[in-house]
């Protein structure tokens, strides 16, 4: 019992990551109808910038407090990701508003190969490391209740709460705020938000934006974890099977559908894998995204299309 619970902490944590990446899909299609392909490399865009600025700015400034660094180096990435949200809103969104949603497809394709070539370009192509002092020794908890207790990743536990923390306060930004709830009003129609006044421009800006901030935070703790690399990119599309699963107008949907494919993969690896083979962990998430959509096309938590016209 308790090796089972380690593994299924475990998948559940990573389930995490995988609804923080999935909500940047989520929140832009609700907002503006547009599927933003380029989500996995604004991860490692965003990545990318968060190591490089927490290397440069104790060069530039002579600072010698990594926390301090490393609390400007985040600052300025996400100031980076509202500059890139406001300059795709300008030079990309407002052109294609009426656009097929094929042809947004291919642009947020575009944005992805292009920032992949810039962020090469600005900050290198090596593996950088993060260091935000992430505990790196395992910790046994429940040892009142299993014998030798259970063994978690301290790493992948502060991970899962950091990303539980950026969850929780989307949600307080969504429910709480005027701006929050002008987004949920342009995700239910456009064409009635802009009519009672809402500025579509400013929310597209302020959603992509968002979306970057989620990838900023899941850049962070994957590169803590595995180094920023530009494998991050596709590993961040594993996020995709997650969209599916949840829907693509469920923002609850991503949280639920991250955590079933996270617990899903480590388990099916460790009690199915002896018998039909490693690496399911590879396909799992879209064999089960294949399947949902064979019974239900709009997802476990999605609305019909017809629904929202």
């Amino acid at each position: 019992m308790g090796f089972f619970l380690e593994t299924l902490m475990g998948g559940l944590m990573t389930g995490v990551l995988y609804s923080l990446v999935a909500l940047g899909f989520v929140l832009i299609y609700k907002a503006s109808g547009v599927f933003n392909f380029a989500q996995g490399v604004m991860v490692l865009f965003a990545a990318l910038a968060m190591a490089r600025l927490s290397e440069w700015i104790p060069q530039w400034t002579g600072l010698e407090s990594k926390v301090l660094a490393n609390v400007l180096a985040f600052a300025v990435a996400a100031a980076l990701m509202f500059v890139l949200a406001w300059l795709i809103e300008r030079l990309v969104l407002r052109h294609l508003v009426s656009q097929p949603e094929a042809t947004l497809l291919m642009a947020t394709i575009g944005i992805g190969f292009f920032l992949e070539g810039f962020g090469q370009s600005v900050f290198g192509s090596n593996v950088y490391n993060i260091d935000i002092g992430m505990p790196k020794d395992p910790i046994f908890v429940l040892e009142g209740l299993f014998e030798g207790g259970i063994l978690i990743d301290s790493q992948e536990l502060v991970a899962a709460l950091i990303a539980t923390l950026l969850v929780a306060a989307l949600v307080l930004f969504f429910q709480k705020t005027s701006t929050g709830r002008a987004l949920r009003a342009v995700a239910d129609d456009h064409q009635a938000a802009q009519s009672v006044g809402v500025p579509l421009a400013r929310m597209w800006v302020i959603v992509w934006f968002v979306a970057g901030l989620s990838a900023l935070v899941a850049g962070m703790v994957w590169g803590s974890k595995l180094g920023v690399q530009f494998s991050i990119s596709t590993l961040a599309l594993r996020a995709l099977p997650v969209v599916i699963l949840g829907g693509l107008t469920s923002v609850s949907g991503a949280i639920v559908a991250g955590l079933i494919v996270g617990a899903g993969e480590k388990l099916s690896e460790i009690y199915l894998g002896p018998f039909i083979g490693g690496g399911i962990e590879v396909w799992f998430a879209y064999v089960l995204a294949l399947v949902v959509l064979l019974i239900r096309p709009q997802g476990l938590f999605g609305e019909k299309i017809i629904d929202r016209v």
